[in-house]
């Protein structure tokens, strides 16, 4: 397990955890549950603790409220609007403390400056490790937008990874050729007459792979909410594929939800065909006092339970 990988959580007073304990994860956490059991919740609450400046409460609020929308905006109503909604929207989030196994009780509370977040430090293994240190993306999977592709692609280019790039999306759809940002839009070409058009003429099941691939290839933690979103199930597979296949190669640890019993399927159908064992399934139930519990499937147990055709939702 890598240094930098969250192995378990504690969360208290935060949103609809009162007080939550789970532990277990591994380098591909898939967490299931009913309708607003508290997924999306969860996922933020390890987002806050790694990226605890007030950018993780920033990038949550763009996550919830589909800054995809509101960036291309943001010279007609002006960022004093936007920002101002933000801090509305921030005082929700705060309030809580979580802890995870890097040993700090953190609350969850915002600072002054929302656009000025201010690098801290916490202690795990007697070391000291900065947290801009650790690159960490939390989206939802149905917000894309030029300004978060520019800024990825220029990570790509930077790794030297284009070449790569290419060939993962080349992978999903065969008529590719190549994906550049031109103009600070997203664009692919064709095989067969190398002309670059805009990303979304390809269909939005493109668009998430592009997205993801580069996430996972310039990333050390992602959180991805509603991963099924937008892709549909007949790709699904090629979906984990990526994700695990890629996750392994980069040392990335990746949390996503999912409602989707297809979604459920097709992860430990892949993990199974890569003989991938580093994946975990949370589910998050109430018990019988409506308490947020959580149970913790490894590899063999996610088999177990899919051989014997059980609801993992």
């Amino acid at each position: 397990m890598n240094e930098h990988f969250i192995t378990n959580i504690e969360i208290k007073n935060f949103k609809c955890f009162e007080n939550f304990k789970a532990e277990g994860f591994g380098r591909v956490n898939l967490i299931g549950g009913k309708n607003n059991v508290g997924k999306t919740a969860f996922m933020e609450a390890c987002y806050i603790e790694k990226q605890y400046t007030s950018k993780a409460i920033y990038d949550i609020i763009l996550s919830r409220y589909s800054m995809s929308l509101l960036d291309e905006l943001l010279n007609d109503i002006g960022q004093k609007y936007i920002f101002n909604f933000i801090q509305d929207k921030a005082k929700e989030i705060t309030g809580g403390t979580v802890l995870t196994n890097f040993n700090q009780l953190i609350p969850c509370r915002t600072t002054e400056s929302m656009r000025k977040p201010t690098p801290i430090k916490i202690t795990y293994n007697k070391d000291e490790l900065e947290k801009e240190d650790i690159s960490i993306s939390f989206l939802n999977t149905s917000i894309q937008s030029s300004f978060n592709y520019n800024k990825l692609y220029s990570k790509v280019i930077e790794f030297g990874l284009e070449d790569e790039l290419d060939k993962l999306i080349q992978g999903f759809d065969n008529t590719v050729d190549k994906f550049r940002i031109i103009q600070s839009k997203p664009k692919c070409s064709y095989k067969n007459n190398k002309q670059f058009y805009d990303l979304n003429e390809f269909g939005d099941g493109l668009g998430k792979f592009v997205f993801l691939i580069c996430l996972l290839m310039t990333k050390h933690i992602i959180y991805l909410d509603e991963i099924e979103n937008g892709i549909h199930h007949t790709n699904l597979d090629k979906l984990w594929e990526i994700i695990l296949t890629i996750s392994k190669q980069q040392n990335v640890q990746v949390f996503a939800t999912t409602h989707s019993k297809e979604c459920i399927e097709s992860y430990a159908r892949v993990a199974k065909k890569l003989d991938e064992t580093d994946i975990k399934f949370l589910s998050l139930y109430r018990n019988k006092e409506n308490e947020l519990k959580s149970i913790t499937f490894d590899y063999e147990k996610i088999q177990d339970r899919i051989e014997l055709g059980l609801d993992n939702r």
